[in-house]
């Protein structure tokens, strides 16, 4: 090899090494705000509070901005567990659960309590302690999405949503005792809407009317909703604005001889009525061609949701619900 070739080799090679020694001293001056966007759409939480905020004080820096913070969407992480046939009726791997833990408590410290947004997968399994811990370092969680309820206590959700004092949107997958879990955000004035999934029975009502009066979003899709039920909530609920009952049924509840249940697949002319003074009445009860409403009817009321396409349970035909 000629001496103008070789010269040339080593001016590459040097133009080389200088791009790479330019292209890892940028990443120490990059922008603060080009970085948080970097983090932002391309690393999970898990990257995030585990690895990234430890790099160094920079990036820890970065990883503490509230913007990142502001939805917490846990909408993926999924517990590893097996089904049990006693309660809690799902068996947790332990070192799942400390796995969890450990992300709540760095996403936690991270946040700074700038938490707005709070979303669990369905499958997330987590106890009471894991909520209340949660949603005590989120004090201005504005909307808040549960897990399935296996491993938490009705009381356990109340200590709960006792910290949320601005709290504007809850979304449940299931309710047993309603009157124990409302009576935490009880006549709460910031708190405008109520996604339930579940048998919605004659109680249920009651208390969402007694509770909850400045309620003006109810989505009870995918339910077995008692007739004399809604009935209560149309009547009695005079802040409510809309409501979505879509691919849900009615039942009816025969007295005598037998209380048997009569499931009604149409909305008859009182129930109508009553639904005009809404802004928005969203239904669907077309049980012979919608694969919702099909889905509902086969699990009885009580939709399960893992046996369906991912995220589905996160969906709504209120936009505000959706997710």
């Amino acid at each position: 090899m000629d001496k103008e070739v070789c010269e040339n080799v080593v001016t590459v090679s040097n133009t080389k090494k200088l791009r790479t020694e330019n292209v890892v001293k940028g990443w120490e001056k990059l922008d603060t705000d080009i970085l948080m966007r970097i983090f932002q759409n391309y690393f999970s939480i898990g990257e995030l509070t585990s690895g990234l905020a430890h790099v160094c004080r920079g990036w820890r820096a970065v990883c503490c901005d509230p913007v990142l913070w502001y939805t917490l969407d846990l909408s993926h992480m999924k517990s590893i567990f097996i089904k049990t046939k006693k309660e809690p009726y799902v068996y947790v791997e332990r070192r799942f659960d400390k796995y969890l833990t450990r992300i709540l408590k760095l996403s936690m410290n991270l946040s700074k309590g700038n938490t707005r947004t709070l979303i669990f997968h369905f499958n997330l399994f987590l106890t009471d302690d894991m909520l209340v811990y949660t949603t005590k370092r989120c004090p201005n969680l504005r909307r808040l999405v549960l897990p399935a309820m296996n491993r938490m206590k009705d009381m356990g959700i109340c200590n709960a949503l006792s910290f949320c004092k601005n709290l504007e949107s809850l979304t449940m997958p299931s309710i047993l005792e309603s009157h124990i879990v409302f009576s935490s955000i009880v006549n709460r004035k910031t708190f405008r809407e109520l996604k339930v999934m579940g048998h919605i029975d004659l109680f249920f009502a009651q208390n969402v009317v007694q509770c909850l009066p400045n309620l003006k979003v109810l989505s009870l899709i995918c339910n077995e909703i008692n007739r004399d039920a809604l009935l209560v909530i149309l009547d009695k609920l005079e802040s409510l604005e809309v409501l979505n009952i879509s691919h849900s049924y009615l039942v009816v509840t025969q007295q005598h001889p037998e209380k048997k249940k009569i499931i009604v697949r149409e909305l008859d002319q009182a129930i109508m009525e009553k639904a005009s003074k809404l802004k928005r009445f969203v239904t669907c009860m077309e049980h012979k061609t919608c694969v919702m409403c099909q889905r509902t009817d086969k699990d009885e009321g009580i939709m399960r949701w893992y046996m369906y396409e991912e995220g589905l349970w996160l969906a709504d035909e209120v936009s505000s619900l959706h997710l």
